[in-house]
């Protein structure tokens, strides 16, 4: 059974649950329901949430625990010297789980039967064959020791399956039958559902937190594994991107500094632009414009934070790549040699990020308080000087919240920089230039027949753990300014 079924298969328990659990509630009232403790519905609802609860929990504590379990198994069966040089066990049992899944993919598509996908006496060419004419192999590293293991971890998953959906069924209806006994007039079943609502909110706000949790281990193990193959010093340090997917990436050389130069360049053009245009519209908007201009001009003003970011990565290559060549390029003043450029991306960023800043920036200064307004105007000061001088003081920590925002939007962005500042990454002072980001070698990296088992793929991982750990900072330096800022007008 596909855990889609399983999970229907759960909630039709817990719904028969609630119907029994309701139909029972109002039989031993005898009909009467202001003898109940609580509404037939409670009843109803104690049952459907004993059978649903702890059989959800236990499928994802499940799906959690089986893959570290087949893992061990896995690794156990890797002998030493099916581990090659510059690799290691951790990356040989990502291959066995891609093998794994080609042969799922290749059973699915008819290309071999179940049967053959799982025998350990198949011959291994004839196996490897048919997974490269069905597509499912993007390696050529691929050896018997993995294939072997693969079929292992196949068997392995399909038991683990198969044990779960028994368990977790029988969970659901054990639970379903506890809360049946439950059901009596005398039951405070009301206060049993209150408490489990209180706890499943508490854990559904404790999935952000744990979502962060799981994404930075996972950029850690991986970006551990990066740098058992390939020197910090070299990465953190190094002034030249030369990524060779030739082997396994040993000749690479992969420097982090010029795409941050790039990154932080082609950020900083995009919030130059977003930035004064922005707050220059939030404060027309809020202080200036009639409430019928208002009206029209913010919400038009807040589509282009609609748009999606492929259209601007066109709008950038299409109209303002040429635009500015015919103007900077060699038919003008001549410093610009490509369409592709930082202006070109930070130009389309900024007009990108103009909603971001703008409709945070308004919003933040329609809530200075009236009052602060007021003693301005009594004491002789224009409206110019009351914005000037009262009102942005006071809304500032909101501001500088906007301005982050931004800030991250823009070191985040990746279709503008792919199409509109091109892929190469150098260390430069002209903005007529093409240059790269490390979002965007972070999908080129991952794109294509990479090999999980070379540096080249593995970067990625070390190039997320790096912005993440920037744009970190950024927040940290940020929510200074703010705290700083708002003990002065609080």
């Amino acid at each position: 059974m596909s855990l889609f079924w399983l999970i229907l298969t759960v909630l039709a328990i817990a719904v028969a649950g609630y119907v029994l659990g309701r139909a029972r509630a109002l039989s031993s009232a005898g009909g009467e329901r202001h003898v109940l403790h609580s509404l037939p519905s409670y009843y109803g609802a104690n049952v459907a949430m004993k059978a649903a609860v702890p059989a959800f929990i236990l499928l994802i504590v499940w799906l959690l625990a089986q893959p570290f379990y087949v893992n061990s198994e896995i690794s156990g069966m890797i002998p030493d010297s099916a581990i090659s040089e510059g690799s290691s066990r951790g990356l040989v049992l990502a291959e066995v789980r891609r093998a794994a899944r080609g042969l799922d993919n290749a059973v699915a598509s008819g290309a071999m039967t179940d049967e053959f996908a799982r025998s350990a006496r198949a011959d291994f060419n004839d196996v490897t064959t048919r997974l490269k004419e069905a597509g499912q192999i993007v390696t050529s590293d691929i050896t018997q020791p993995v294939l072997r293991a693969a079929q292992r971890y196949r068997v392995l998953s399909a038991t683990g399956n198969l044990y779960m959906t028994i368990a977790v069924i029988l969970v659901a209806i054990a639970g379903a039958l506890w809360g049946l006994r439950e059901t009596r007039a005398d039951f405070w079943a009301r206060n049993t559902v209150e408490k489990g609502i209180r706890a499943i909110l508490i854990g559904a706000a404790s999935i952000a937190i744990l979502t962060t949790i799981g994404i930075v281990l996972s950029l850690v193990f991986n970006t551990v594994e990066f740098f058992r193959l390939y020197p910090a010093a070299d990465f953190f340090f190094g002034l030249t991107w030369s990524p060779s997917f030739s082997g396994r990436g040993g000749d690479s050389e992969l420097g982090i500094i010029p795409l941050l130069w790039g990154t932080f360049y082609i950020s900083f053009v995009a919030l130059a632009v977003a930035v004064p245009i922005g707050l220059f519209a939030a404060i027309y908007l809020s202080e200036y414009a009639s409430p019928r201009v208002r009206a029209i001009a913010k919400p038009l003003l807040e589509v282009l934070a609609g748009i999606p970011t492929i259209v601007y990565g066109l709008f950038a290559l299409l109209t303002v790549g040429p635009l500015l060549l015919s103007v900077f390029g060699d038919n003008g003043i001549g410093i610009m040699k490509a369409g592709t450029a930082v202006m070109t991306a930070g130009l389309v960023m900024g007009v990108m990020l103009i909603p971001f800043v703008s409709s945070l920036s308004d919003d933040i200064i329609n809530a200075v308080p009236q009052a602060m307004r007021d003693g301005s105007y009594g004491l002789g000061a224009t409206k110019s000087e009351t914005v000037k001088q009262v009102i942005l003081p006071a809304a500032l920590p909101g501001i500088v919240g906007a301005i982050l925002l931004a800030a991250s939007r823009a070191i985040g962005e990746t279709m503008i920089v792919v199409l509109g500042a091109g892929a190469a990454a150098r260390l430069s002072l002209n903005p007529f230039e093409a240059m790269t980001t490390v979002t965007a070698k972070i999908v080129s990296q991952l794109t294509g027949d990479a090999d999980f088992a070379s540096p080249v793929a593995l970067v990625a991982f070390a190039l997320g753990m790096t912005l993440f750990v920037v744009t970190l900072g950024l927040n940290i330096v940020a929510l200074y300014i703010v705290r700083k800022y708002r003990e002065q007008y609080d």
